[in-house]
């Protein structure tokens, strides 16, 4: 069994600002440069990976991607790889190229466990896309509703419907959801610990509020890395994808982002610490883009202690 040793300062200047803000960071961490074998373990048994990078004018994008068992490999400790057999998102695939970095979450809904991964392409190849590990580490199981997948029937996709305003589609995936996935990056500058990355947010549905192209979103208690928000406070630019587990369908935003460190607002949402927001500038929606559904077992009970909006969201 390898066990790759925790790097001794993981965290870029945003992260750290974010923790001073937020009045403390973590009391200890677990981040590595590398995977222990338990994590490439687990990457193995997946059948669904999120996964961030830039597009083409340097926004955070994210995407899930899915496959087979084993479509997700680990030849190295430092390498992650994801098959020519997986199935991307329209569009995503061809912005994976060889040095763009790159934040994955490996995630597993029926027991809550959650594995991140970030790093950036070290090559492409007949086998597939291959990214070379910069940071690796865990994350607790709280907030993540409890789901058992399987095969969708007759998941034909339908061409992705893109917008600038919310639509009614757009707004009842996000009036309905309890989890959203957000894609942020630390900004152009060269920083050893910065990158790309996503993450897992949970809640009870109407946890989002909508004022028209805007949404508030609670942050709950979590690690205290503040890897999201870190990244806000050096670059804005971010990106929401929200999935609907039931059906397959997927909502894509991206925006600008910023953080309520001190609003009254909090108080309005039980177990909310601060609050962000995000700004809507473009996004897309595509009916059974993902050949997987999702059957909801349980909700967490860390997402039955939290509140949801008690003003009504804003119709479109």
């Amino acid at each position: 069994m390898s066990t790759p040793a925790v790097k001794p300062a993981p965290f870029h200047s945003g992260e750290l600002l974010a923790q001073q803000l937020a009045g403390g960071g973590p009391r200890g961490f677990a981040i590595r440069d590398a995977m222990p074998d338990q994590h490439r373990d687990f990457f193995a048994m997946l059948r669904y990976m999120l996964v961030a990078t830039l597009d083409n004018d340097g926004w955070p994008t994210a995407a899930i991607v899915t496959g087979q068992p084993g479509f997700i490999s680990s030849p190295e400790i430092d390498q992650l790889s994801i098959g020519n057999d997986a199935n991307w998102l329209e569009g995503i695939k061809p912005l994976l190229t060889q040095g763009k970095p790159v934040g994955m979450l490996g995630i597993d809904l029926s027991n809550r466990r959650r594995n991140r991964v970030n790093g950036v392409i070290d090559h492409i190849d007949d086998e597939g896309m291959h990214l070379r590990v910069t940071q690796s580490f865990g994350n607790c199981p709280k907030y993540i509703q409890v789901r058992e997948v399987e095969d969708a029937i007759n998941a034909t996709l339908i061409e992705r419907q893109p917008f600038v305003s919310l639509d009614n589609k757009a707004h009842a995936m996000i009036a309905n959801a309890d989890t959203l996935f957000v894609a942020t990056g630390s900004g152009t500058d060269v920083m050893a610990e910065g990158g790309i990355d996503i993450s897992h947010k949970g809640g009870r549905p109407g946890f989002i509020r909508i004022d028209h192209n805007v949404l508030t979103i609670p942050d709950f208690i979590g690690n205290r890395y503040f890897n999201t928000l870190g990244n806000i406070l050096i670059d804005p630019r971010s990106a929401i994808l929200i999935v609907d587990f039931a059906s397959g369908d997927v909502l894509h935003l991206q925006g600008r982002a910023e953080v309520l460190w001190h609003s009254d607002e909090t108080q309005q949402i039980i177990g909310a610490q601060r609050l962000w927001r995000f700004h809507i500038e473009r996004g897309w929606h595509a009916e059974r883009a993902v050949a997987l559904h999702w059957h909801l077992k349980e909700f967490a009970s860390t997402t039955e202690a939290t509140g949801i909006w008690t003003k009504a969201s804003t119709n479109i």
